[in-house]
């Protein structure tokens, strides 16, 4: 009987203000050492090993879902979009797929499973973070050129100090996600500020 194939999937951007959700899927043809959660890695190292996993993995996909789906559906129908997103781009077989944590964002697909912490036990999961990881905070770099003020290549969205200075200077741009009560609460302070008296 032949080694099970596993297409491991994990997903980056969850909680960030801004930005799209981005999903990672990795069918690893060889173990590649290294290998870890992309949230305990050097900028470096992730940089170092999305570029092995891109070299010799049997597949990669990346799924994403943005900021106004995210707005519009919630985020975990924006994160399940996503999901489904990533495996429409795998066309390698595979046995099982395993996500990271304890939901199902893909429960209409057979040979699916749940792992907590499978970014830090399974390496097709750590994989899939990392590529994911990797693929948005180049997304995020590239937006903050049209998007200047806002320190997006360095926060990449999440909700730091310095992001919220930036709110409150710049204002909510189209990259910001408006459901987010940060900046929603922001959002309505400009438009207090902004409305006309009668």
């Amino acid at each position: 009987m032949g080694r099970q194939v596993i297409l491991g999937m994990d997903e980056v951007g969850r909680g960030c203000w801004a930005g799209p959700v981005m999903v990672g899927a990795v069918i690893l043809a060889e173990p590649i050492i290294g290998l870890r959660d992309s949230k305990i890695l050097s900028k470096n190292k992730r940089e170092v090993l999305a570029a092995a996993i891109q070299a010799s993995a049997l597949a990669v996909a990346i799924g994403a879902a943005t900021n106004n789906e995210i707005d519009m559906l919630g985020l975990t129908a924006a994160l399940s979009l996503a999901y489904h997103r990533a495996l429409t781009g795998i066309a390698a077989s595979f046995d099982l797929i395993i996500i990271d944590g304890s939901f199902n964002f893909l429960p209409d697909v057979s040979h699916t499973r749940t792992l907590v912490k499978a970014d830090s036990l399974e390496p097709t999961v750590s994989a899939a973070s990392i590529i994911a990881k990797v693929t948005r905070d180049r997304y995020m770099a590239e937006m903050d050129q049209i998007y200047p003020g806002y320190g997006f290549a360095r926060h990449v969205g999440y909700g730091t100090a310095a992001h919220m200075s930036a709110l409150r200077q710049s204002g909510v741009c189209a990259l910001h996600r408006r459901s987010f009560a940060p900046v929603k609460c922001i959002s309505e302070e400009s438009s207090r500020i902004t409305r006309p008296t009668q």
